[in-house]
């Protein structure tokens, strides 16, 4: 917080700085009558008569009056990982995009509409990667008329938490009444000590190019295995794991320096037997024969078994991005 050389707390943002990443303290009256003191910290997405919005690293949106702020300054972005690989979320996205790729898509100015028969949010929202070209009401309407000719719900894929993502866009959608359904963490790290992990049951797993019924089966989310097998086929070089029995499955995009890991998933009976560590494993150093040096994954905010996992193998959070449906 701003100090003044008299030791007074001082507010240091206006309406002017909106867009930018700001740290803000604001005072307001507790259960016991007392004040109580709040430090946000995010990017000022709104200003409007008296109200701020601040939207956080991780999506949630925080409204203040302007009268309850005691402090306030702009601040630079989040600092760099001192270890692991740096990414910009520029590179990062278009490597996640591409790991996970549509039936069909179509651009929109910057955007790209995704679509491929509602098997799964990544392959069936819009990509934002820019700008729309026409007014966003005018695109948000080709949106939905676009998914509605495909039976399919109006999702928007956005991103927040790191130098270039799209904490504007999200606050515009949730002022149109577009809502956050799920929101997940990209992490990142190195991969070399994925791939040197010790995990016995690395030996037994089976590394296939096609995912056959019973990794389909213990993936669990697919009602069309055609639809499911073609979007996960896709990618620059597209690797799946399984232990014998379906005991746990993986899948790992290798794309230039980055390996992609998804869909690690152990049966219930199986876990806490470090099997997911044996299937990262695996493919960790194949992903290594080819290259990589660097690992990414998104993970859901409310998987406390997966979290507990890749913060162990080195993963932290580079950025976080939400699924924002179309109002009802």
């Amino acid at each position: 917080m701003e100090i003044t050389a008299g030791g007074l707390l001082e507010v240091r943002i206006t309406p002017a700085d909106v867009g930018k990443r700001v740290s803000v303290r604001r005072v307001e009256t507790g259960l016991s009558g007392s004040p109580e003191f709040t430090d946000t910290v995010g990017v000022l997405t709104s200003w409007d008569q008296g109200v701020l919005l601040i939207t956080k690293k991780n999506g949630q949106s925080v409204r203040m009056t302007q009268s309850s702020l005691v402090a306030g300054k702009v601040v630079p972005a989040a600092p760099a990982r001192r270890r692991g690989p740096a990414a910009s979320f520029e590179e990062l996205s278009r490597v996640c995009a591409r790991s996970w790729q549509p039936l069909e898509s179509e651009p929109l100015g910057g955007w790209t509409l995704r679509a491929a028969a509602g098997f799964t949010r990544r392959a069936n929202s819009v990509l934002p990667a820019g700008d729309p070209g026409i007014p966003l009401d005018d695109a948000l309407a080709r949106v939905t008329s676009w998914y509605a000719e495909r039976g399919l719900p109006a999702f928007v894929q956005a991103a927040t938490g790191a130098a270039g993502t799209q904490e504007l866009l999200c606050a515009e959608l949730e002022r149109r009444g577009w809502a956050s359904e799920a929101s997940a963490e990209v992490r990142i790290g190195a991969l070399a000590p994925v791939g040197n992990v010790d995990a016995p049951a690395s030996g037994s797993v089976r590394l296939t190019r096609v995912p056959d019924e019973e990794w389909l089966g213990r993936y669990g989310r697919v009602s069309d295995p055609d639809v499911a097998r073609r979007v996960l086929v896709e990618g620059p070089s597209v690797w799946f794991a399984s232990l014998p029995g379906g005991r746990a499955i993986g899948r790992c995009v290798v794309d230039g320096r980055w390996a992609g890991f998804a869909a690690v998933t152990v049966a219930p009976e199986h876990r806490r037997e470090g099997l997911a560590t044996a299937v990262m494993a695996a493919l960790a150093r194949r992903a290594l024969e080819e290259g990589a040096s660097a690992a990414w994954l998104q993970v859901e905010t409310d998987n406390a078994g997966a979290l507990a996992l890749y913060d162990g193998l080195g993963f932290a959070a580079h950025h976080s991005y939400h699924h924002f449906r179309a109002a009802r």
